[in-house]
This record gives C-alpha cells, structure tokens and sequence, in this order.
C-alpha cells in the first residue's frame, strides 16, 4: 500500500512544473521555513497560509542551509525528508519542496507565487522576496502568531535547559 501524502513531496523542478501545467490551481500561496518540529503554531500559521488561495507550497530549508542559520550545531534535528513528509500529510499543503539557497528567492522568481507568507515576526516590507512578488502583482503578508510556540523553546525544555 502506497502512502498518499508521499505524493505531495516534491522535487524543486517538479514543483515548479506542477505550477505552470495547473495541476497546482491559483491563486498560488507560497511559505518557507525550516519546520523541524512541527508545532501548532506550524499547523495554524500553515492552515491559514492556505486559505489564501487554491494551493499552499511550503519550502523547507535543505539540511545544509538550517546550519548555515546557525540555530545549534545539532540542528535540524529531523533531516529534510523527514520535515517534508511531516509537511505535506498535513491537509493544508498542497506541496512540499527544498530549496537550498540562503533565501527561497530563487525559487519564488521560479514559481511566480500570488502570495508569499510569512509569520508575524516577519517585516514584510524588509524582505528581498516581498519585492519580487509584488512587482508581478502579488502580495506579501505576515500572519499574526496564534499560539507563542517555537522549535527553539521545545529543544530547550526537552533538553531541560528552560522552564515551562
């Protein structure tokens, strides 16, 4: 028996040929990050992300590029496929693809999205990305935190070096 989510992982270059043939409808939403831990600040933030079109595309950060954002030496904790998989049994997500680079720049010039998301701790108007959205009319939103959650602060209490 085949797992039906699996279906929704995909290649950076199949993702980008599911946009441009349809089979990913518009409006097209797009998010990134690295998702280590999934969390129901993830589920929400990623839940209402989705109501903003037709399809959600989350892009994890590859492996490599979590440690380039010098989280902690031991981070990711789960690797790439793992968090994409994580990613797309969720219902929300219409995709889940890797990007490699520093920011999902390239990727978003490549999938011309009609709106990117971020979370609320985000200053859209600071982000290289918001930009090239808009200058094909897109838009750029950040969604307000729900719920005060992050992978850092469940690392720490797991490891005991916080309180809760």
């Amino acid at each position: 028996m085949s797992i039906r989510f699996e279906s929704k992982i995909l290649t950076r270059q199949q993702c980008i040929e599911a946009v441009r043939n349809g089979t990913l409808p518009r409006p097209l939403v797009f998010t990134n990050g690295v998702f280590d831990i999934l969390h129901r600040g993830h589920v929400s933030y990623l839940d209402e992300a989705a109501q903003l079109g037709a399809s959600l595309v989350v892009a994890v950060n590859t492996d490599d590029s979590v440690r380039r954002l010098g989280k902690a030496p031991d981070r990711p904790l789960n690797g790439q496929e793992d968090r994409q998989a994580m990613l797309a049994a969720l219902a929300c997500v219409s995709a889940a693809t890797v990007f490699e680079e520093d920011t999902p720049y390239e990727l978003i010039e490549q999938l011309r999205p009609d709106v990117i998301v971020k979370g609320g701790d985000y200053d859209m108007a600071t982000l290289r990305e918001t930009g090239l959205v808009q200058s094909w009319g897109g838009r750029a939103i950040a969604i307000p935190f729900r719920f005060q959650r992050s992978t850092t602060a469940l690392v720490n209490t797991i490891r005991g070096t916080s309180s809760r």
